[in-house]
């Protein structure tokens, strides 16, 4: 009988068996400093096969609420990378997973494939094209790099880009590749992991207002302050912390029929740290320095985004600024007409 022939990528067949062994990290977990740690899944993006990340984040400062989440880069043309190559497989873990897809050969419904397998890995590890005997006689003198994808944009088109089967790089080098990582790889990965503020402001008359009558909106100067977050590759000494600073506040009242304060609808932050002012009493006739007038009466939606500068900086790096992020929240405003009586 005649063996057919089977077509498996390079990436898939070493993470196969890889994604079933035990993993140290499980997605969402803590590392034992009561760190983050990245995507512990091994997962299939597309047709391409990942390693598990072995990033790790820690976060400093931040909002003090449990309500957070996700900025929006403000450059459309800019996101945080979807994947990179990071060190992932040893000489002997790569020799490892050639017996382990040999020994699976004779499993139901597996067949041959083991085998087959097996003869690829071997072609491109073992055989000279382009590696030797798995580089085993370089053990501890390097690492094969593999695709990792980051958590947080793992539904991205991007993330099947990175499709390069692992490839060999010595201690201390930096590989000819523009997706391997570096300080700013990680500072653009912490970006997506900066845990922001809810932006839902407080509103003084609270929840219900009249026509022409101003509505002084403000945000709290205690929840809205730097925060930081550390991203690290242990064993590399790669590492970068991403710093968010917010810088200010803009309001869309959610219809035409509104006057906003500043005309822009943009707050800026105050001296102090805060958005606007608090509303105190005996003021309700006077102009906000952060707020808006409704003109006509309804229900409105009215959307507060603050825009928040974005830093970051490594002890490997000269640092730098990555595109600025927004973060919003809708609440709604009912706006009643104010009654007179004529005697």
């Amino acid at each position: 009988m005649r063996r057919a022939c089977v077509r498996v990528p390079v990436a898939a067949a070493l993470a196969l068996p890889l994604a079933l062994a035990p993993t140290v990290a499980q997605a969402g977990g803590k590392a034992g400093d009561g760190s983050s740690l990245g995507d512990a899944k091994g997962g299939r993006q597309g047709q391409n096969i990942t390693v598990r990340t072995k990033v790790r984040t820690t976060v400093a400062g931040g909002s003090g609420t449990g309500r957070t989440g996700s900025l929006s880069s403000a450059d459309g043309n800019w996101t945080p990378p979807a994947c990179w190559y990071e060190p992932a497989f040893s000489p002997k873990e790569i020799q490892s997973t050639v017996k382990t897809w040999r020994g699976i050969g004779d499993l139901p419904l597996i067949g041959g494939i083991g085998d087959l397998v097996g003869d690829m890995l071997d072609a491109r590890y073992k055989d000279g094209k382009p590696y030797k005997d798995y580089n085993l006689d370089k053990q501890g003198e390097g690492m094969f790099w593999a695709a990792a994808v980051n958590p947080n944009r793992k539904d991205d088109p991007e993330a099947s880009s990175c499709d390069k089967p692992p490839f060999w790089v010595n201690n201390g080098q930096t590989p000819d590749e523009p997706l391997a990582v570096s300080p700013k790889v990680l500072a653009e990965y912490a970006y997506d992991e900066l845990p922001i503020p809810g932006t839902e402001v407080t509103t003084a008359p609270a929840g219900e207002t009249k026509v022409n009558l101003p509505t002084w909106v403000w945000l709290d100067k205690a929840r809205f302050k730097k925060v930081s977050v550390t991203a690290s590759l242990p064993g590399t000494g790669l590492s970068a912390t991403t710093t968010a600073e917010p810088k200010s506040l803009h309001l869309d009242p959610g219809t035409p029929d509104a006057r906003t304060t500043p005309a822009s609808g943009d707050c800026p932050i105050n001296a102090d740290g805060g958005i606007g002012a608090p509303y105190e009493p005996g003021r309700a006739n006077d102009t906000p320095p952060c707020g808006v007038t409704y003109l006509r009466s309804g229900a409105y939606p009215l959307r507060a985004t603050v825009t928040w500068q974005i830093t970051w900086t490594s002890t490997t790096d000269p640092g730098g600024t990555l595109p600025p992020g927004t973060f919003g929240a809708t609440q709604n405003v009912t706006v009643q007409e104010i009654q007179s009586i004529n005697r």
